[in-house]
């Protein structure tokens, strides 16, 4: 190639510099010195394009490379305006875009009812410095909540080193991270601290700070139920155990208070029950256990029946959730399709049209049943008033093993098609004597496993026992979507690495690449 062309490849990289020389100093890296030497590069480039074609100045004018000459100073001049504009545009409005598979950066469904459902203001102060590695996440995650209720939700930081008066008053200890949500002023101020700090750490101390009432939840036990308080083993594993920890943290979590409950002896589930849970029962129910959930249920209370797959309600209890629209087959479900590697570890996508499965519906989560039983929809039989729908189901490809081996396949006699794992029933009580409410739910779910820790980690589970749960005891606003259990890996950047990051991808980068094509061009253009 000629030093000529060479020359005007050189001058054109000289001319992006000097042009893009004020958007560096004001916009992408604020820094006088590297502004200043891309302006000296650039003259020098624009140096050698002289020497190199000074033969040919004399002419310029008359010739038709003015017109090119002049064409592509203005195509530069005219991209890094566009350049500077989408920046300044992009800076104004702020819009983002999360792009992470797990949604890591967008706020979930429970957080956002949460903040819309604020009745008073509330303020989140941040006990910790702002050299801490956390700061940053932690800021960022207050501006989304404060974008979402801005009249409602405010925050700051405090360094609990400087402000050793509000360490005390919120019995910090030293070092210690922490973040404390307060509503009100003065003597009616309430607070609540949280350690964890993750948005589902602190969407659940929103709701404990603004709930008005803890809800009981009573767990029936004397038949085998899985355990709240201590480990169990895992059922088909010998040696490992597991527990319902889980599941107890996020009831506490939500605003509800567990109790065990035994109904021996014809106990009555007490008044202060918001709801009733039996968790796995593997051993049958007395009549007067049975009666006592009966008389319960006929006014106007709430029950999760959690069945067991290799457990019998016995007569009694099967023929109380007759009355109310439920039969339990047995044998255990699989599907020959909808499954996770084994047929009996059914997952499912295929819901009713109920309030507990709308918001999984929309998310298009799965629910994973390890070893379900099978549920009937009855018709007859039921009690006056009762109406109950299927709100989780098999695929068409599934059926009722009835003699579980290793190899299970539909067998003569055994029942197929699209089996009801869920359901959900109502029945109007407002006439009842001694009422406790005007409406008397039940939730069946032919799974018990789903309250296992092993299984509660799984997002599409977890929400739906706990919008059986919000249902069930009449809370919409915990019926939703709640903060997924995200593995984030994050790297932390210093401000002075921020800075390298943006410089060299909105400056370096872009111009890197207007260059390469400049030259190109011209290189074809003197060919």
């Amino acid at each position: 190639m000629k030093a000529s062309n060479i020359g005007k490849i050189l001058g054109g990289f000289g001319l992006l510099l000097l042009f893009s020389s004020p958007f560096t100093l004001f916009f992408s890296s604020g820094s006088f010195a590297i502004a200043a030497v891309k302006v000296v590069a650039g003259l020098v480039l624009l140096g050698l394009y002289f020497a190199t074609n000074f033969q040919q100045f004399g002419q310029f004018a008359s010739r038709r490379s003015s017109f090119f000459f002049g064409s592509t100073a203005l195509t530069l001049l005219l991209t890094l305006g566009a350049l500077v504009a989408i920046n300044y545009i992009a800076h104004k409005k702020n819009v983002r875009w999360d792009l992470t598979e797990q949604k890591i950066f967008t706020l979930s469904p429970q957080t956002m009812s949460t903040l819309q459902g604020l009745r008073e203001p509330v303020r989140a102060i941040g006990f910790i410095p702002t050299d801490h590695p956390a700061y940053e996440a932690l800021q960022v995650t207050f501006d989304r909540y404060h974008a979402e209720a801005p009249d409602k939700f405010d925050y700051s930081f405090k360094d609990p080193r400087r402000y050793p008066d509000l360490a005390s008053k919120y019995d910090l200890h030293e070092g210690q991270i922490t973040v404390v949500l307060t509503r009100g002023e003065g003597a009616s101020e309430s607070h609540t601290s949280l350690n964890i700090i993750s948005e589902q750490e602190l969407t659940n101390a929103l709701i404990k700070l603004t709930r008005t009432s803890e809800q009981k939840v009573y767990f029936v036990v004397g038949h085998g139920e899985w355990p709240l308080n201590q480990p169990m083993p895992m059922p088909g594993q010998r040696g490992r155990t597991t527990s319902l920890s889980e599941m107890k943290q996020q009831l506490t979590q939500e605003g509800y208070v567990t109790q065990e409950l035994n109904l021996a002896g014809g106990t009555t589930v007490p008044r202060d029950a918001a709801l009733v849970i039996v968790a796995g029962a593997k051993g049958r129910f007395s009549p007067s256990e049975v009666e006592s959930l009966r008389q319960y249920l006929s006014a106007g209370g709430r029950l999760i029946y959690f069945a067991e797959a290799y457990g019998e309600p016995g007569p009694d209890l099967s023929a109380l959730l007759t009355e109310y629209g439920v039969g339990i087959d047995p044998g255990v479900v699989a599907d020959a399709q909808f499954n996770s590697g084994s047929p009996y570890v059914v997952l499912s996508l295929f819901y009713g049209q109920h309030e507990i499965s709308l918001p999984l519906k929309q998310r298009e989560l799965n629910i994973e049943f390890p070893t379900s039983r099978a549920l009937n929809v009855l018709t007859q039989g039921l009690a006056e008033g009762v109406k109950v729908v299927p709100v989780v189901s098999t695929s068409p490809f599934g059926w009722v093993e009835l003699t579980p081996d290793d190899k299970p396949e539909p067998g003569v006699g055994e029942r197929t098609g699209q089996i009801p794992l869920v359901t959900a029933s109502t029945r109007g009580t407002s006439g009842a004597p001694d009422k406790r409410s005007d409406e008397a739910r039940l939730v069946v779910v032919g799974d018990s496993e789903l309250l296992m820790d092993s299984n509660w980690g799984h997002e599409g589970n977890r929400n739906l026992v706990m919008n059986a749960l919000g249902w069930s005891t009449n809370q919409e606003d915990k019926v939703t979507i709640r903060p997924p259990d995200r593995a984030a890996s994050t790297l932390q950047l210093d401000a002075d690495m921020l800075n390298r990051i943006r410089f060299v991808s909105t400056d370096v980068l872009p111009l890197s690449l207007l260059g390469v094509g400049l030259a190109i061009w011209l290189s074809r253009r003197n060919k």
